[in-house]
């Protein structure tokens, strides 16, 4: 494969006009175009088809037609999972490019202007992006509900792209972030172990916001000689939590392994288990607590569930 067919194969058929020029003349890249064997898509930039363009093809147009620029926010996320790329979608394609640069962005093309692309960008990549950890910080800052946010960077943590130290660590780099306090505080609850907005929400707002004693989080067991974790052990009274959410439990498979999980627990190890889903801890979390409470007491602990800062747990039980 010669120098050209590279370019166009790493680029999705898809280049700058001063890339064509480092290998046609001008004579030959104007009979290309004339042939229809470039098609603009923007100024300087040509695809080598005349059809509908895929999202990878459309990414990679725009950041050569703003170059230097990188795909970011759910662009960048997209090409990062590598999710549907070559779908023929009207998604728009975000690009991240310097601040104080003006430029007559075209359809389907939104343009955030930043003063520190040149630390987040990463152009060995294809197409050039964001760096991930500052991607999901984006995402996160961005989200309007506190649940949106804690699922960016709960999803970011589970698919093992990336770590809550290392979010932790670019967020470190961002002392104008939004809610800046409040991210880290997640990242340092995610880092513990509660990476799922599920187990954020139970750690929460069940049990650190009702004075349930503390569980040992992922705590690894064995089965038939395979591992696997508990999601919330309260190891002095035997008893377990299983959250049951969407992060990590999307097969029917994976359910039914998790209630086989439960059955071994309760029976072999003698441990009752609550499986607990998102109902139970952002709709009816004050219930939950009053009910673990009242297992717990069952099981030897000599506490009570504390009101709620918000509703209280006492005036929802009654």
């Amino acid at each position: 494969m010669d120098e050209w067919a590279e370019v166009l194969d790493r680029q999705a058929g898809v280049v700058s006009r001063s890339q064509a020029l480092a290998h046609l003349s001008p004579v030959e890249l104007a009979r290309a175009v004339r042939r229809g064997e470039l098609v603009r898509v923007h100024p300087r930039v040509y695809v080598v088809h005349n059809g509908p363009l895929s999202w990878i093809e459309r990414a990679w147009a725009a950041v050569l037609w703003a170059e230097p620029a990188a795909l970011c926010g759910l662009s960048a996320l997209r090409a990062a999972h590598q999710r549907d790329l070559t779908a023929r979608d009207e998604e728009p394609v975000h690009l991240m490019v310097a601040r104080g640069r003006h430029l007559v962005v075209p359809p389907g093309v939104v343009v955030h202007r930043s003063a520190h692309i040149q630390q987040r960008l990463q152009d060995n990549l294809c197409p050039p992006r964001v760096r991930y950890e500052h991607t999901v910080l984006d995402l996160a800052e961005a989200a309007t509900r506190d649940l949106d946010a804690i699922a960016v960077l709960a999803d970011a943590c589970g698919s093992r792209r990336t770590t809550a130290t290392r979010l932790a660590d670019a967020l470190a780099e961002r002392p104008w972030a939004r809610r800046r306090g409040w991210l880290a505080a997640v990242l340092d609850d995610v880092s513990k172990g509660t990476s799922s907005v599920l187990e954020h929400g139970y750690l929460t707002r069940v049990e650190r916001a009702h004075g349930l004693p503390e569980g040992r989080r992922q705590s690894a067991a064995r089965k038939a000689g395979r591992s696997m974790w508990r999601d919330v052990v309260y190891e002095e009274w035997g008893f377990l939590v299983e959250l049951d959410g969407r992060l990590g439990h999307t097969s029917s498979q994976d359910r039914d392994n998790d209630l086989d999980r439960d059955l071994d627990a309760m029976v072999a190890e003698e441990r009752p288990t609550a499986r607990l889903g998102y109902r139970q801890v952002f709709g009816s979390g004050c219930r939950t607590a009053v009910q673990l409470a009242a297992v717990l007491n069952r099981l030897g602990w000599p506490g009570s569930a504390t009101p709620c800062p918000e509703c209280g747990a006492q005036d929802e039980a009654a």
